[in-house]
């Protein structure tokens, strides 16, 4: 993750907030926070009040509230009241929004003030019009075709995007009141993309980092959660049985690996697959794992929403099996991803917090712990390599497919047509060539973030790190196949694996 001046600020906000939240004071202290921006700190806006006010919003969007609540109402709701599920988990902060141009064809200075006027002359509404040998846009006539951006021989009209928007491969954001952003929530499949892209730290995530904070300190059963490519994710020498110390010296009563709820997948998804497609049931099936695809083909193409796996993701798997072992037990997804929020969201009865590593590292600054510094915790790899190998790229179809090679050596798998979409751009072509007939294919796996869910949003290290370490950890486990884990076959015998909300 690229740390910048707003990556800063929200761990700071968050680090804050995870201290207060574990001494106990947040609402009489929450208006300290404000001192992260004083006289004598470097400006980002134009004035302190200025900059107190996006401030306020983000510590608002922090706490998991409304952006225009007061922060004392808002500290005392996070640390009285349960999470509440209705909010949507990506938000924008008005006030830090710099409302972008939104003309998207602009004339620069490159125009030599040629004589053909290729620009003009193509312009199927005579919006451009040539004023003292130079063309201007009239964006009262404009119809953004680009037409002019295409006729120029020199280049000199430029399209201008919102970053916001650019990033937004659904289209989910437009220019809303005063020209600021916002999001349409019945198209947004809240993947974060647009966080990472907008410049000036106007989109964030809610957080559920203060709920968990008090339910930790109420004295219940919290279990972590980890998810795979938590081996990476705070530095080369760290091991995995430090994390898992420095996760129960926060207050967590027992750490487990997702990955087995991975393995509880591939082999949940690999027998609905043999069942529905090589039968003639359904023509193509497609992964489940990632919420932010789910939704994509849910919203964008809906044709084949009936093609999504009904098996539930890991997250999911992970968090049953643990409460089906210790009834009462409140579980707590970590993670790089900031869909897996929506996906707790849908699944409210199965997983009760998600965290990005981000704001674990947060907790554990506001704690003063140091994984690099913890003692080495007795931890062993209980899953299989396919399971620690589902962030990554094509890791989910790699690990359905082992498990029918051990599972059902009758297939073929060898010629089973699968396809891999890195990012929603590529989803989004593929389900339309699905759709339309163009691409014949039997299971499609995608992943909404580009180089899969190790490059995830709410990721520390860079996805190359992770991935290496990653490998290595996966070298320790005790089998390839999800076919040999034992916890997973039991497992999916003993909950119920189906995706309740798919067909609502």
């Amino acid at each position: 993750m690229e740390v910048t001046v707003i990556t800063n600020i929200r761990r700071k906000v968050l680090t804050m907030l995870s201290k207060m939240a574990y001494d106990g004071n947040l609402p009489d202290h929450v208006y300290d926070i404000l001192q992260i921006v004083n006289e004598n700190t470097p400006r980002t806006r134009c004035c302190v009040h200025k900059e107190r006010a996006v401030l306020k919003e983000r510590i608002c969007v922090a706490l998991g509230v409304d952006t225009d609540m007061n922060i004392i109402d808002a500290a005392n709701k996070a640390t009285s009241e349960p999470v509440d599920r209705s909010q949507h988990v990506i938000a924008v902060l008005p006030e830090g929004c710099s409302a972008c141009p939104v003309n998207k064809y602009m004339i620069t200075d490159v125009c030599r003030r040629c004589l053909t006027h290729r620009c003009m002359n193509g312009c199927p509404k005579k919006a451009i019009s040539v004023y003292q040998g130079r063309a201007h846009i009239d964006y009262d006539m404009c119809v953004e075709c680009g037409n002019c951006k295409r006729a120029c021989p020199y280049g000199a009209v430029v399209e201008i995007a919102r970053p916001c928007e650019n990033a937004c491969k659904v289209h989910a954001l437009h220019t809303g009141a005063n020209k600021k952003a916002e999001i349409d929530k019945n198209i947004c499949v809240e993947c974060g993309a647009c966080r990472g892209a907008c410049p000036f730290g106007a989109i964030e995530e809610r957080s559920h980092i203060v709920q968990l904070i008090q339910a930790i300190k109420s004295g219940k059963e919290v279990v972590a959660l980890l998810a795979p490519s938590f081996v990476g994710q705070f530095g080369l020498k760290v091991q995995p049985g430090q994390i898992v110390k420095a996760c129960k010296e926060l207050g967590f009563t027992t750490v487990k690996e997702v990955a087995v709820g991975a393995d509880m997948t591939a082999i949940a998804e690999a027998e609905e697959f043999l069942e529905k497609v090589p039968t003639g049931k359904q023509k193509v099936m497609t992964s489940s794992c990632c919420p932010a695809f789910v939704a994509t083909v849910k919203r964008h193409a809906p044709e084949l929403a009936e093609c999504i796996s009904d098996a539930v993701s890991p997250m999911v798997a992970r968090s049953k099996l643990e409460k089906h072992n210790h009834p009462g037990a409140l579980t707590c997804f970590i993670g790089p991803c900031i869909a897996k929020k929506v996906e707790a969201r849908e699944h409210p009865e199965d997983i009760d917090f998600v965290l990005t590593f981000e704001e674990l590292k947060c907790m554990m600054d506001s704690q003063d712990i140091d994984p690099a510094k913890c003692e080495v915790d007795a931890f062993h790899a209980a899953s299989s390599a396919d399971g620690c190998g589902f962030p990554q790229a094509a890791g989910v179809t790699q690990a359905v497919k082992d498990y029918v090679k051990e599972a059902h050596p009758d297939v073929d798998v060898d010629s089973l047509k699968t396809v891999y979409c890195n990012g929603l751009e590529e989803c989004l072509a593929t389900l339309k060539d699905i759709e339309g007939g163009k691409l014949d294919v039997q299971y499609m796996e995608g992943m909404a973030c580009q180089k899969g869910c190790l490059n995830g949003p709410g990721a520390l290290t860079e996805p190359g790190l992770t991935r290496v370490l990653l490998k290595r950890f996966a070298g320790t486990t005790q089998a390839t196949s999800s076919a040999d884990i034992k916890i997973a076959m039991d497992g999916v015998k003993n909950v119920d694996m189906e995706r309740v909300y798919l067909r609502k």
